[in-house]
């Protein structure tokens, strides 16, 4: 007997008990963010419905007066002495295991939040990574989880802010503070490399997201974020999670939106993307990440949902969070006081 076949046959097996993962799950929040993590699903990848309420409460983050490390005055936070969860990312590693980062305060908190999950239902004990401590920045904002299947480790990638004296002439277009993307990678959520520098495209940059589109064939999503104007999401390409990143594609959404996301549904890649100044979320179809073709028309996400990550659940693990949404217990609004 041919001594492949055994092994084929195997194969076969694994894959055909292999959990199908044809449904979705978009990890989310509602302003003014002090109210935790919600979770919407979808069965097409296209129609959004909220599953449950709470998933999680903030539990760590600054929510005291910090120095602003550009000018050394006191600032307080914006809804101190709450705390927050904003722009949740979710990832599955290769052992089953869901982890999860998000921005854990506006400003005065230079780490982001980390919490691991084997069912998406009970978390483990937040943690703050506190990646710039010992950077001259004021904040760490939305926190990405990648995973590198060829060297087997784990990337979040984030922006934070940069001091005023390193403004180029195309981050003065914009008035706003300045911020570039930067990167830790780890293989444990334990121990983490130190803060590197991600992708510098000249000019104030935030909320980026990488996608794998092949063997040595990475996309990197980032949001051009000078205003008044620009403040929309664009495209780099590269052979290996770091770059080096090649020219920006234009533009392929409107003015005033951020927090991209990337699903894959049959042969499109779809892009998600918060309308922020309309409260609502647009999105393109794509194939190759330079021709992108909207579609407001064929998505449905309730209204003032915000910035998270979509990524592929069985139905098992959705019929599975569909019971233990039925018997949350209340959740309690938090109302933040105004500082």
């Amino acid at each position: 007997m041919n001594k492949l076949i055994p092994a084929l046959l195997a194969a076969l097996m694994v894959t055909s008990c292999a959990p199908k993962k044809d449904v979705y799950l978009f990890t989310t929040f509602l302003e003014p963010s002090v109210n935790g993590m919600n979770y919407l699903y979808s069965l097409d990848g296209y129609h959004w419905e909220p599953l449950g309420d709470v998933w999680m409460m903030p539990e760590i983050g600054n929510d005291k007066p910090y120095i602003n490390r550009y000018n050394g005055q006191e600032q307080i936070p914006k809804y101190m002495p709450v705390r927050v969860l904003r722009d949740p990312s979710i990832l599955q590693g290769p052992d089953g295991t869901f982890h999860l980062v998000w921005t854990t305060q506006w400003s005065g908190s230079r780490g982001f939040g980390y919490a691991s999950s084997k069912d998406l239902i009970h978390w483990s004990e937040q943690r703050e990574i506190p990646v710039m401590a010992d950077s001259l920045t004021n904040n760490v904002w939305a926190p990405e989880l990648f995973y590198d299947d060829v060297k087997k480790e784990f990337y979040v990638i984030w922006s934070s802010q940069i001091p005023p004296s390193r403004y180029t002439d195309l981050d003065r277009l914009g008035t706003n503070a300045c911020h570039r993307p930067y990167y830790t990678k780890t293989k444990d959520f334990v121990n983490w490399t130190p803060a590197q520098p991600f992708y510098d495209c000249g000019y104030n940059s935030i909320d980026g997201f990488l996608v794998k589109k092949g063997p040595k064939d990475y996309v990197f999503i980032v949001k051009d974020n000078r205003k008044p104007g620009y403040s929309n999401c664009f495209a780099v390409f590269g052979e290996s999670p770091e770059g080096p990143f090649s020219d920006p594609t234009e533009p392929f959404s409107p003015e005033y939106s951020e927090g991209p996301c990337v699903i894959k549904v049959g042969d499109e890649w779809l892009i998600y993307y918060d309308v922020y100044r309309q409260v609502r979320y647009g999105a393109v179809s794509t194939r190759d990440f330079k021709t992108f073709t909207p579609i407001d028309d064929k998505i449905s996400i309730p209204r003032g949902y915000k910035h998270g990550t979509m990524i592929a659940i069985t139905r098992k693990q959705l019929k599975k969070l569909q019971e233990a949404a039925a018997v949350q217990p209340p959740h309690v609004p938090v109302v933040p006081p105004e500082n």
